[in-house]
C-alpha cells in the first residue's frame, strides 16, 4: 500500500510498546525519510532467534521514495538493525561522527562497508530529502554526539528529540542546546515526537558526572582487583572508569568484543582520552599485583555469553575473579533481563567477590540517560508543539507522557499515542489518525532475515517443552504392508532406558494403528502420518500429560 497524496504521514515502524527496535518514518508525497533502525534481543519465547529488527515491508514497497536514514545516536536500539536494512535497501545514512563510526563496525562485520553510502553530519548540517529539509540540534544522553532532528515540510515543522536528558554538566559535551531548542519553538512546531522512557519518574534525572565520584570512591577502597561492567556504548561512563583507573594507579583490561570495538572507535575519534600505556591484555595481568588491575567488561545485563557471565562462572581463559575482588555493575537492568542478571550476581557472591550493584541512590553507580518528568515538560515548553506523539517506550510510559503534556497546556485531543504500524496524517494543518501500514517484528536467525515465522516458532517451543518422538516404519512398495517392526526414537521426551515400559506400550500402539489401516489407506502416506500423529499423541497424553512433537517417517522398499 502506497501513500502518495500531498499530505504528511508520520508512522511508527518500531519502538512503541517496547524498549528497543526504534524506527520511525516521515513521508510527504514522493519523499520518505526514516529515523533510526534499531534492534533488540529476543526473550525465551523466541527460541533460536538471534535478533529482532523492524519490519520494513512498507519501505521496500516504496523503495524509490526512500531518500535517507537519519540516525539520532549510536546505541544498539537505534543502529542495530541498519546492516539488515541496507542489505535490502541501500539508502544514504546520515549520523554524527561517533554514530557513523559505530555503524561502520557493524557494516564491516556484515561485509557491507564498501557499498554503504554514509554521511557524517553535525548540528550545523542540513540534509535535502526532496521536499523535506532536515536540520539538527544537540542533546545530551549517555553517549556523545546525540542529535535532535527538525524536519521542515510543507505541512509545518516536525521535531524528533531522539533519546535525551538535560544534563547541564556533561562528561564529554556538548551541552544540550536550550537556545536552539527555544528558537525552533519560536519558529513553530507542528508535531513533536518526544521520547517517553522515563515519563513515570518524577523530577530531573541526575547528571552522569555524579556516577564518576562513586566509581572513583569504589576504586580507592578496593584493595584487590576491580571488575566493572557497563554498556559498551556508554562512552561517557567509560571515560570516568578510565579516569578512576589512572587516579588509583591501575592498569585497565578490556573484555568483550563490543567493548573493545567501541573503545577503539571512540578513542580514534577523540571521544575517549586513554593513555597508550594504560591498557593491557588479559593474559598480562599476572605480571602485576592484584591491587593494580582493573577490568572493564561487557555483560551488565547478565547475557549468558558476555564477559561478566563467563567471569562469574569461572569460564574465562586468562583472568579470574578471586575472593575479596570488587565487582561493580554500573548499569540498570533493562526490563526482562532481571533474572539473568540476578543469576550472575549470585555466582559472583559464590566466588567471594564484593559486589556493588543497583541503580539510583543506593550505590550511585548508575544514572539513566533519559529525561524524567520535569525534563520532558521542559522539552515541550521549549518546543511549544501543536501536536505531540510520545515515542520510545512501553504504552504506560507514553500514556504518562500524555498526562504531562496536558499539564503544560497541550490539549488531550492533540496527543496521539500510536502503535507500530499506525500513522498520523497531517493535511492542511490538521492531524488525524491515518491508515495502518505493514509493521511488526522481523526475526533474524543466522543468515536468515524474516524467514522464521509463527509455525517455525511454534515447533521450536514444542520441541523445547516436551521434546520429539520419531516413528520409523518400513513398508513394502509392492504389497503396502510393514516389512519390519516400527522403531520409536525419543529425543527430549523421555530417557529411554528409564522408560522401557512406556516405550514398549507406544511401540505396541504403533503396530495396532498400522494393522488397522486398510490396504487403500496404506498407500496414502499423508493419511498414515496423520493417523499416527493423532492416535499416538492421544495415547501419550493420557499416559504422561505431555505433548511431544511426533514425527512419522515412512521408508518404502
Amino acid at each position: 500500500m502506497s501513500q502518495s497524496s500531498n499530505h504528511l504521514l508520520i508512522a511508527a515502524l518500531g519502538g512503541v510498546n517496547e524498549i528497543g527496535k526504534n524506527m520511525y518514518m516521515l513521508q510527504y508525497h514522493e519523499d520518505i525519510v526514516v529515523i533510526d533502525c534499531g534492534s533488540k534481543f529476543p526473550d525465551e519465547s523466541l527460541p533460536g532467534v538471534d535478533l529482532i529488527i523492524p519490519d520494513i515491508s512498507y519501505l521496500l514497497e516504496n523503495h524509490s521514495k526512500v531518500k535517507a536514514l537519519i540516525v539520532t545516536h549510536g546505541h544498539e536500539d537505534h543502529i542495530g538493525g541498519i546492516p539488515y536494512l541496507l542489505k535490502q535497501l541501500n539508502i544514504p545514512v546520515y549520523g554524527s561522527s561517533l554514530t557513523i563510526g559505530l555503524i561502520k563496525i557493524k557494516l564491516k562485520e556484515h561485509g557491507l562497508l564498501n557499498e554503504a553510502n554514509l554521511h557524517v553530519i553535525d548540528v550545523n548540517s542540513t540534509v535535502e530529502a526532496g521536499q523535506i529539509q532536515v536540520s539538527f540540534f544537540s542533546t545530551s544522553h549517555s553517549i556523545p554526539d546525540c542529535l535532535g532532528i527538525v524536519f521542515q515540510t510543507p505541512e509545518g515543522n516536525v521535531v524528533h528529540t531522539g533519546d535525551f536528558k538535560f544534563d547541564m554538566s556533561p562528561i564529554n559535551g556538548p551541552y544540550p542546546d536550550l537556545h536552539r531548542m527555544a528558537d525552533i519553538g519560536k519558529q513553530g512546531v507542528k508535531v513533536l515526537l518526544s521520547e517517553s522512557t522515563n515519563a513515570e519518574r518524577p523530577g530531573f534525572t541526575p547528571s552522569e558526572r555524579s556516577v564518576g565520584e562513586h566509581i572513583l570512591d569504589a576504586f580507592v577502597r578496593a584493595d584487590q582487583q576491580v571488575f566493572i561492567s557497563t554498556f559498551a556504548s556508554n562512552v561517557n561512563r567509560v571515560q570516568q572508569i578510565v579516569d578512576a583507573t589512572i587516579k588509583t594507579g591501575r592498569k585497565l583490561v578490556l573484555l568483550g568484543r563490543s567493548m573493545v570495538n567501541v573503545v577503539s572507535v571512540a578513542k580514534e575519534l577523540g571521544y575517549l582520552n586513554i593513555p597508550d600505556d594504560l591498557l593491557i591484555e588479559a593474559d598480562e595481568t599476572e605480571k602485576y599485583p592484584t591491587r593494580k588491575i582493573a577490568v572493564l567488561c561487557t555483560g551488565s545485563q547478565g547475557e549468558p555469553m558476555a564477559a561478566l557471565s563467563r567471569l562469574a562462572s569461572s569460564r574465562h581463559p586468562h583472568i579470574e575473579i578471586l575472593p575479596g575482588d570488587t565487582v561493580i555493575i554500573a548499569a540498570g537492568p533493562i526490563p526482562g533481563n532481571e533474572r539473568n542478571l540476578s543469576r550472575v550476581i549470585d555466582n559472583l557472591y559464590v566466588l567471594g567477590a564484593k559486589v556493588i550493584y543497583g541503580s539510583g541512590s543506593s550505590t550511585g553507580m548508575h544514572v539513566s540517560g533519559h529525561g524524567s518528568q520535569e525534563e520532558l515538560k521542559l522539552m515541550m515548553t521549549l518546543m511549544k508543539p501543536e501536536y505531540l506523539i510520545p515515542v520510545h517506550g512501553e504504552f504506560r510510559m507514553m500514556y504518562q507522557h500524555r498526562l504531562l503534556a496536558e499539564s503544560v497546556g497541550i490539549p488531550n485531543e492533540n496527543v496521539f499515542i500510536v502503535r507500530n504500524g499506525e500513522t498520523i496524517q497531517i493535511k492542511e494543518g490538521k492531524a488525524i489518525h491515518g491508515p495502518t501500514i505493514p509493521s511488526g517484528n522481523s526475526l533474524v536467525d543466522g543468515l536468515g532475515i524474516g524467514d522464521v515465522g509463527n509455525i517455525v516458532l511454534r515447533d521450536r517451543r514444542l520441541l523445547s517443552s516436551d521434546g520429539m518422538l520419531i516413528i520409523v516404519t518400513t513398508l513394502s512398495k509392492t504389497e503396502g504392508h510393514m516389512l519390519v517392526k516400527p522403531e520409536v526414537i525419543s529425543r527430549g521426551f523421555v530417557f529411554v532406558k528409564d522408560s522401557e515400559e512406556l516405550m514398549n506400550q507406544i511401540l505396541t500402539r504403533v503396530n495396532t494403528v498400522m494393522d488397522n489401516l486398510t490396504d487403500s489407506e496404506m498407500s496414502q502416506w499423508s493419511l498414515i502420518k496423520q493417523t499416527l500423529k493423532d492416535q499416538i499423541g492421544k495415547f501419550i497424553y493420557t499416559q504422561t500429560k505431555r505433548r511431544p512433537m511426533i514425527l512419522p517417517i515412512i521408508i518404502e522398499v
